[in-house]
């Protein structure tokens, strides 16, 4: 680094941290993120820019998965730097003349938040000077009902997101805080799910003589699992 270079810092809140307070214009009007959203899990993510085609199939696809991400309480909320007539022009677009993997006439109705200052963007550290300084990274926030962010994923700009994951991670959270759980790995409803490692010696010999009521199997004193019925989870998590 050159004698007078000074890299930029990036700051961005973490999981744990009470999610950043902003008022912004959006295409569905102004907002007061996240008070507006008290009671409901939101994801707050971001795009490059307007009129790009991974962005384009990206917001078909949310747009298409509104309804089942709103039945697990959960509202979309995109952003990028990019002005408000642009993102209502970008938005026409995309229902007048995109089609793509059979979705078409697709109406994006979730609020797209306009960025032109980077404010949020970098309240959020969706700026990511080693990727771009005019554009935002794809971030993704899965923020709960009490305005916490739980979980956070990037991507860069050339990747476009896994949508299932995406809705795989709402749910597994979910689960997590209904059931008092973890989940393992490529977990999905219906799997059997993790209890908390034992705290003492003596739970863990109860666990491997299987005297704890709550456990279905221990493969050793740490790693024990129990059954959890699909329709029991979705019936907590989603609505009816």
């Amino acid at each position: 680094m050159e004698e007078n270079q000074v890299q930029e810092v990036v700051s961005m809140p973490r999981i744990g941290d009470k999610a950043p307070e902003f008022k912004a214009v959006t295409t569905q009007g102004e907002i007061n993120f996240p008070g507006d959203y008290k009671g409901e899990w939101v994801i707050l993510f971001s795009h490059p820019a307007d009129f790009t085609p991974v962005c384009t199939s990206e917001f078909m696809t949310f747009a298409t998965m509104e309804d089942q991400f709103a039945e697990a309480n959960c509202k979309l909320v995109g952003l990028s730097v990019d002005g408000l007539y642009s993102h209502i022009a970008w938005l026409r677009t995309i229902k007048e003349k995109i089609e793509y993997r059979g979705m078409k006439d697709v109406e994006v109705m979730f609020p797209l938040i306009e960025d032109i200052t980077m404010n949020v963007a970098k309240k959020y550290g969706m700026i990511q000077p080693n990727e771009d300084t005019t554009k935002a990274v794809r971030a993704v926030f899965f923020i709960d009902p009490k305005g916490v962010i739980r979980t956070i994923i990037y991507y860069p700009l050339s990747l476009g997101r896994n949508f299932d994951e995406l809705y795989r991670v709402l749910i597994a959270l979910q689960t997590a805080d209904e059931f008092n759980i973890a989940t393992p790995a490529d977990w999905r409803p219906g799997d059997d799910v993790i209890i908390s490692p034992a705290g003492s010696c003596g739970t863990a010999k109860d666990r491997m003589d299987g005297k704890d009521d709550n456990i279905d199997e221990c493969k050793d004193w740490f790693f024990c699992t129990k059954k959890l019925d699909k329709d029991e989870v979705l019936k907590k998590v989603l609505k009816k």
